[in-house]
């Protein structure tokens, strides 16, 4: 069953298209992740959901309920906000019981319901303290076990993880996941951070400019991006994009003065200017021989792997820079100005025409 169905959904501010008719299905019980940068539409989709924007076209069902002119506290739907939003002066148990409170429900039930929620979220020993007592991650939770109290049909999160720091951010990626399998209930969770969507997400939606760029599983994003801007935003480090052109079975990349080319059959007639995505841990780093010849410009050590950010070599000004990632091993350093010359399989590449969008090809055969 659809939980949520969104058809055509619109919104301007001030003239200005913040959701430029944008459709989605999310499954009950899935957990969905609109991720996109800063201004791409993504926590004002979320606030139409919940009915903290209005819609200026378009239809929004809940559980098969049309709900555009209806009111927020009866759509079913529960929202956690990037500020805890918790009343300073109440108490956990308090804070908790707010919202059932003022739909006035019995004493009994409300504490049952408390203790319950207290329970799921490891809240049990802190009932009694004020917002104040308590630490950033102990807020949130919080904040999430009011909206559990509730029993709502469908649960949004607006980047309730940005006031985190990194190690709590790790923390309560992995609570909410745990919560999510607990309970099986709807989530849709709205950040900037690819990395939150990847590990957390069944589908990820990803927003650009107020329209969806693409839907898929995290596996889907990562392996086959519909478009450069979903390439270069889904991963980390980033994709690498290189302007190129077919050339027979192979493709030369601009700016390299000497031959250079990936082999595979390619179905693109020659000459037809494209973009080559590489993922920096498809770049290898070979001995000798054919290959790009770069200049390490930075090493970023990360423990068990380097990211090595480089420039191509040319007979002239340089050529495009790259982005490689190696396992680290004992016995091989990097420096800057390290001279390397790399190679990718055509099996790794990825092939997008001049719109950014993907193409096919016999190397790249299309699900």
């Amino acid at each position: 069953m659809t939980a949520v169905r969104v058809r055509n959904l619109r919104k301007s501010f001030d003239g200005v298209e913040a959701v430029a008719g944008i459709d989605l299905d999310v499954a009950e019980g899935e957990f969905c992740v609109l991720v996109g940068p800063s201004g791409c539409g993504k926590s004002t989709l979320l606030r139409m959901i919940a009915g903290l924007e209005d819609i200026n076209s378009g239809e929004l069902e809940i559980d098969g309920r049309r709900v555009n002119d209806v009111a927020p506290a009866d759509r079913g739907v529960s929202m956690v906000f990037q500020s805890y939003a918790l009343y300073p002066h109440m108490s956990v148990y308090d804070n908790i019981a707010f919202g059932l409170k003022l739909n006035k429900a019995d004493a009994g039930s409300v504490d049952e319901r408390v203790r319950e929620v207290a329970a799921i979220l490891q809240l049990q020993d802190l009932l009694e303290r004020k917002p104040k007592a308590l630490s950033g991650g102990q807020r949130q939770r919080v904040a999430i076990g009011r909206a559990i109290a509730r029993r709502p049909r469908v649960f949004l999160f607006d980047e309730p993880l940005s006031n985190l720091d990194a190690a709590l951010r790790v923390q309560m990626r992995l609570e909410i996941g745990r919560l999510h399998r607990q309970l099986g209930a709807t989530m849709i969770h709205v950040t900037h951070d690819q990395v939150e969507a990847m590990t957390m997400a069944d589908k990820i939606v990803v927003l650009n400019n107020g329209r969806v760029e693409q839907v898929g599983t995290p596996r889907q994003l990562y392996d086959r991006p519909a478009n450069t801007f979903v390439a270069a935003f889904i991963g980390s480090p980033a994709m690498n994009l290189l302007a190129a052109r077919v050339d027979g079975d192979a493709l030369c990349i601009d700016g390299i003065d000497r031959p250079f080319a990936f082999t595979g059959a390619m179905t693109a007639a020659d000459g037809t200017p494209v973009t080559v995505g590489i993922r920096p841990e498809h770049w290898r780093i070979s001995d000798g021989g054919d290959g790009l010849s770069c200049i390490v410009e930075a090493v970023e050590d990360q423990g068990d792997l380097r990211v090595l950010h480089s420039i191509v070599e040319n007979d002239t000004d340089g050529g495009p820079t790259i982005t490689l990632r190696e396992t680290v091993t004992k016995d091989v350093t990097r420096r800057r100005g390290d001279r390397l010359i790399v190679i990718a399989y055509p099996d790794d590449l990825h092939l997008f025409d001049t719109n950014g969008d993907r193409m096919p090809s016999d190397r790249l055969t299309e699900d």
